[in-house]
């Protein structure tokens, strides 16, 4: 009998046993298709959620031929991307005063164009007022198609007509039919249809036709000077060229000549050689290379693990099979076959349900994909452009699939292919010792693994840190029959069904070992993407500058409204509707703006610095009042710092001193805000008698000790008075005087430098004293919550009926948002890790039914089996779990690695930029993989365990 006639029994035998054994063949190939499922549905949204160049290119131009975009700066040269360009003579004067390019002039002959300008407007909401960008676009054309999509309804059409995208809908409350009024200069639109931009999902705006609201708006605001003219953007034009022509390079460079910045689908896509771009000549930086970009490090190592995964997925499904069909096997012993039809036969198996498993999970990953695709285009902020399937990547997925179904039943082969014909057919399995020198081994290799994962991420190279993650993932798995061995010692200190548990897994530790091992395989690649991710997020955060403390509301007046009133005057109405419908908590405190000489806010002129007076809160000499980041020899400080020194740096009060002012509370950047006690406990939450007593007794508070020196802060005042300030001019006549002046101050904590917003409270009298001038200018409020989009338009509306000179601003904080990519590959590794531990202590519980049985036999009552049958999945979800978690923290550690060591690279260049590159643990996804997942899979096994004695038959 030939070599293939052998395989060809082998396979029918295998296909048949499969067909007899339809739920153990339905596991087997769940084991290899579920992650098959996660890295095929991987890789077809990495494809598609980045856009290609062609794909960004309809992004931007929409079905036109080119953007045409005026510079206003004369004759430019261009690269051919149009994302650089420089002028002609770099020495030439721009004047701004020149009249408006007639743009339509640069178009080739026989084009047709469609124009793109923008206003930013206030309307009125169903809650109030909200602020927005409106877009006129006539978005009915064809060339706006792939830029801008009707979603449902109708194009605008006309003059009294606006378009809305999804997310605008969403936080003003209008829908579709809904009329809201442009504030600005008062005339109602009604919104006939919804659109969307496919590059930027979550844009809030408004679409209108050319001409339906920035010329009458400016019509307007021509004849009624109270009517603020509209501040619109440059004009863009989509431009469709000749027929079968197009916008060629040729073209480019004659609307160069006229200042206008040329973006051409077909230059782009076929850029001409560097000998005819003039900008190239002159040796400016070279024309970017679109081919596609390498994965990064973190996705080249959850792909590394991945494979893994479905090589120690698959394992234990082989494992069970080849012991379930023991009897079957010694039969074929009986008849005649040696060792090698018993390994053709379980090799059979591997290949038939590999094939069926690798087969199923491409399908059915792309069609997940497919199903999906709103969900994950709604986390990357943009459409895809299409399903991008790489035919050979598919190929390969689903041959990575077969080949590893087939090395998984290698083992289990070689196992049942040396037992003796007799043990096959009574089922007796014997007692083997484990083998002492593979623990040592595993140990040794896990201790290389996490080296080299380590080495690769101080170094950058993301495939040692793929390949130490791997080595250090097999080398525990050769450990985990020694650690199923120690557990099993725990058991007598249990009660019976779990002492029953631990003892019967570490008995049967050729069942547990590859049980445990595919748990861990699952979890680990979970682990990795949610540690990376929560590390990510911390850092975000830890680079936020915010422009208030968290959970405060600010309202803060104009030194006049635009009806000429002193703005302060409308504080009463503003303050009652931020207590109405802001979530406010306690009460408020009020703060003044303080200046010298004459108000820059009124009489400021900012081409002249002699227009009015000044402020400075001023840093003593010494270098303990300076940051030295931003000193001379900052650079080669920052080359002998670590991160944690950077940070605790940059923490510092004096590298604080100057980041945290903004102008919420003062004129210019002074840092000093006139208020009383009551700002310490509702804004800067300074819990301390001491600090209100100062105020209370004219003894201003600091809050950055840089600014201190022996208990004392120095004032400089500059004050000069305005020829228009006549008032004061009159009472202060002649040269601008300066004055010096240092106070005794109480000095907060150092961890209050960081309060956004001022460093320093001076009470009302002790300004007055120093001859500074202060204006009633706002309030703080504390809100128990961040304001939602409706408090915050509710507000809006009040405020408005208040009058325009008092402004509300509240604190977000950092953006919650991260990559989409990672939250897609977290979404698949949670996916794989679920159906992994299901379907591998399914597995395991199918494989101890004979226990089962014995115990029913001796008369043990249902609830013994059920307990016995939960607890035995729980043993082998949490070992998996626990030390998949281990295995995940390595590479996790080392991707961060590698980004610290960009990190420091970016910092040594410029020294106060932040290398801070945390290490987080997502404690709740850990808390929810060590107790929801055993949970789960010991509740499940014992529900579907029979309570009624079914004997099987035992031989022997």
């Amino acid at each position: 009998m030939s070599v293939f006639t052998g395989w060809r029994a082998a396979l029918r035998i295998a296909r048949r046993d499969a067909m007899r054994f339809k739920g153990r063949s339905a596991l087997v190939v769940a084991m290899i298709a579920v992650p098959v499922v996660g890295v095929t549905a991987l890789d077809v949204t990495y494809r598609s959620v980045s856009p290609t160049t062609a794909e960004q290119l309809t992004a931007d131009m929409g079905s036109a031929d080119a953007l045409f975009s005026d510079q206003r700066i004369g004759p430019i040269e261009q690269l051919p991307d149009g994302d650089r360009y420089e002028q002609v003579d770099e020495n030439a004067a721009v004047d701004e005063n020149a009249p408006l390019l007639d743009i339509s002039t640069t178009f080739p002959k026989g084009s047709r164009a469609i124009s793109i300008q923008s206003v930013p407007a206030s309307i009125t909401t169903k809650y109030g007022i909200s602020e927005t960008d409106i877009h006129e676009f006539r978005t009915s054309d064809e060339l706006a198609r792939g830029r801008i999509e009707l979603v449902r309804g109708e194009f605008p059409h006309g003059k009294d007509e606006l378009a809305a995208t999804e997310p605008f809908l969403k936080s003003t409350g209008l829908n579709v039919g809904s009329v809201t009024t442009v504030r600005n200069f008062g005339k109602k639109y009604t919104i006939t249809g919804v659109v969307e931009e496919p590059d930027s999902l979550n844009t809030k705006a408004l679409y209108a036709d050319p001409g339906a609201v920035i010329a009458p708006w400016k019509a307007r605001s021509d004849h009624d000077k109270k009517v603020v003219p509209p501040n619109t953007s440059t004009v863009d034009w989509l431009v469709k060229g000749p027929e079968g022509v197009g916008v060629t390079w040729p073209d480019v460079m004659e609307a160069n000549k006229s200042g206008v910045v040329v973006k051409s689908r077909q230059v782009v896509l076929d850029p001409p050689p560097d000998s005819e771009i003039p900008l190239a000549r002159k040796g400016g930086e070279e024309y970017p290379d679109f081919s596609e970009g390498e994965p990064n490090a973190p996705l080249i190592t959850v792909i590394a693990m991945a494979v893994l995964e479905i090589v120690l997925l698959a394992g234990p499904a082989f494992a069970v099979g080849a012991r379930r069909s023991r009897r079957q096997l010694g039969l074929l012993g009986t008849c005649g076959g040696d060792r090698r039809h018993v390994r053709a036969v379980v090799l059979g198996g591997g290949l038939v349900l590999g094939g069926i498993g690798a087969a199923t999970g491409v399908v059915v990953g792309l069609a997940a994909t497919a199903v999906f695709r709103p969900t994950i285009e709604a986390w990357a902020g943009h459409r895809f452009g299409s399903l991008t399937l790489n035919p050979m990547e598919m190929l390969l997925i689903a041959v990575i699939g077969l080949v590893t179904g087939l090395l998984a039943a290698f083992a289990p082969a070689i196992v049942a292919s040396r037992q003796s014909v007799l043990e096959s057919l009574t089922g007796r399995r014997g007692v083997r010792r484990s083998s002492r020198v593979m623990p040592v081994l595993g140990g040794c290799v896990l201790a290389v693994g996490c080296a080299v994962a380590v080495y690769g991420g101080t170094s950058g190279d993301s495939s040692l840190v793929a390949g130490g993650s791997v080595a250090a993932e097999l080398g525990l798995l050769a450990c985990i029959p020694v650690i199923v061995g120690f557990l099993g010692r725990l058991g007598r200190m249990l009660p019976l069904s779990p002492r029953l548990a631990l003892r019967d897994a570490a008995r049967n530790r050729g069942r547990t070992a590859p049980a445990v091992a595919a748990v861990m395989a699952a979890v680990a690649g979970s682990v990795a993407v949610a540690t990376y991710m929560s590390s990510t997020k911390a850092e975000s955060a830890f680079d936020y500058t915010p422009t208030q403390t968290q959970g405060t509301v600010i309202l803060s007046a104009f030194a006049y409204s635009s009806s000429g009133l002193k703005a302060y005057t409308q504080l009463p109405q503003a303050r009652a509707a931020v207590e109405r419908n802001m979530a406010v908590t306690g009460g408020h405190a009020d703060f003044r703006r303080v200046w010298a000489g004459s108000d820059c806010d009124i009489y400021g002129d900012g081409d002249d610095e002699n227009s009015c007076g000044s402020l400075e809160l001023v840093k003593p000499a010494g270098k303990d009042h300076v940051c030295p980041l931003t000193e001379k020899g900052a650079k080669e400080l920052a080359a002998r710092l670590s991160s944690d020194e950077h940070r605790k740096l940059m923490s510092s009060p004096a590298c604080l001193a100057g980041r945290t002012t903004t102008g919420l509370f003062s004129s210019g950047e002074s840092g000093i805000v006139v208020a009383d006690e009551a700002m310490l406990s509702t804004y800067v939450k300074l819990d301390d008698p001491a600090a209100a007593e100062a105020l209370a007794a004219g003894t201003p508070v600091l809050l950055n000790e840089a600014y201190a020196k022996n208990g004392e802060a120095t004032i400089k005042a500059v004050h000069r008075y305005n020829e228009k300030d006549k008032q004061n001019r009159k009472l202060h006549p002649g040269k601008a005087r300066t004055t010096t002046d240092r106070l005794k101050v109480y000095v907060a904590p150092a961890k209050y430098a960081a309060t956004p917003g001022f460093a320093m409270i001076v009470p009302q009298r002790t300004a007055e004293r120093l001859g500074l001038h202060t204006a009633e200018s706002g309030s703080v409020y504390t809100v128990s919550h961040t304001p939602t989009e409706a408090e915050t338009q509710q507000t809006y509306g009040a405020l408005a009926q208040a009058g325009d000179g008092v402004v509300m601003q509240s604190e977000s904080g950092p953006d919650g948002s991260v990559d989409a990519m990672l939250l897609i590959l977290t979404l698949f590794a949670g996916m794989v890790t679920l159906g992994a531990a299901a379907i591998t202590t399914g597995l395991a519980k199918a494989d101890a039914e004979a226990d089962l049985n014995t115990l029913s036999a001796v008369g043990a009552p249902p609830s013994v089996r059920r307990k016995l049958s939960g607890f035995q999945c729980v043993v082998v979800a949490l070992t998996g779990v626990v030390l998949g978690t281990l295995a995940g923290l390595v590479p996790a550690v080392a991707l961060r690695l590698v980004d610290l060591r960009l990190a420091l690279q970016a910092m040594r260049q410029e020294p106060t930029e932040s290398a801070y590159t945390p290490i987080v643990l997502p404690w709740p996804t850990l808390g929810l993989l060590v107790v929801g997942v055993p949970v789960l899979a010991g509740l499940l096994a014992a529900a579907l365990t029979r309570s009624r004695l079914a004997l099987a038959r035992r031989a022997g």
